[in-house]
């Protein structure tokens, strides 16, 4: 596992250093949601290419860390 994590590090500070945060829910949801049909996508054809699934599943950890994040930018408490 310490290789996923470590592949969706790198993915976050990437992502974090091209794009910026998030800048609202609508905006990190729809990403989300972009990553996941992508995901679909690669399933669907089912060619099990599985290097192109692993990419977009990092991509999916990846957004799904950043709206957290987000979500604790606008509320510490959370």
């Amino acid at each position: 596992m310490e290789q996923e994590i470590s592949d969706v590090i790198k993915e976050i500070e990437y992502a974090q250093s091209r794009f910026g945060e998030y800048k609202s829910s609508h905006e990190g949801y729809a990403i989300i949601a972009e990553e996941l049909d992508e995901l679909w996508d690669e399933v669907k054809k089912h060619s099990h290419d599985y290097h192109a699934e692993y990419l977009e599943a990092k991509q999916i950890a990846c957004t799904a860390i950043r709206y957290m994040q987000m979500c604790k930018r606008f509320n510490p408490e959370v």
